[in-house]
């Protein structure tokens, strides 16, 4: 098997120096770190923040690191430059940039672990489970085209960062989507979209019980 990307100096700098922050500060804790491969794949979590990326990709750091989307209103200098070397490619939401998707399924084909937020944005403050988000399949999607594994992950406390939390992180293993192949594209996206909120879901009860 190819070896995995490397990633940009900014990446490497940002991961040295954060790690003893979430691990010291936030207490930064994951588990099934074991279920990322080496190869290119989808990791898709819930989204409570803005920073949610960061104790994503901390877990996996030095082995892997993630790159995500990134809204195009970011990308002027000198922040844009610090988004790009911190793994973020564009994407414009408002026009649901079938660009974007490509490069993302691209980027899983060359060996990339993509990070995703299913949810489409932030949870807003107060966000009850019975009101739950509306989600999209574009992480189902991108994972069926590039024919890599669809890995959830929970993630707990980036909405608590202001009183220093405890940030937790448990990816899960791969959704099952072997026999989703030969079905209509848009038919299996749908279901593989289903299975991984529910295994989403799953993670995110087992951290939320955990960071108690």
């Amino acid at each position: 098997m190819p070896r995995p990307p490397r990633p940009s100096a900014l990446y490497l700098f940002i991961g040295v120096v954060t790690w003893p922050v979430l691990r010291l500060v936030f207490r930064l804790r994951a588990t099934g770190r074991e279920h990322v491969p080496d190869g290119g794949c989808v990791v898709a979590a819930n989204h409570w923040s803005s920073l949610d990326p960061w104790p994503l990709a901390i877990p996996l750091f030095p082995r892997r690191f993630l790159r995500f989307m990134a809204k195009q209103e970011l990308f002027w200098p000198p922040l844009g430059w610090i988004v790009r070397g911190g793994g973020g490619f564009r994407v414009d939401r408002g026009i649901g940039d079938r660009e974007a998707l490509q490069t993302a399924v691209g980027l899983c084909r060359a060996g990339h672990v993509v990070a995703m937020f299913p949810e489409g944005t932030r949870r807003a403050k107060g966000f009850r489970k019975s009101r739950s988000p509306r989600w999209h399949a574009g992480a189902a999607r991108i994972a069926l085209d590039a024919g890599v594994p669809l890995v959830p992950a929970g993630i707990s406390g980036t909405n608590r960062l202001r009183s220093l939390g405890p940030l937790r992180v448990a990816y899960g293993p791969p959704i099952p989507l072997d026999d989703l192949a030969g079905h209509e594209p848009g038919a299996a996206a749908r279901v593989a979209t289903q299975r991984l909120r529910e295994a989403i879901a799953d993670l995110e009860r087992g951290v939320d019980s955990g960071a108690a």
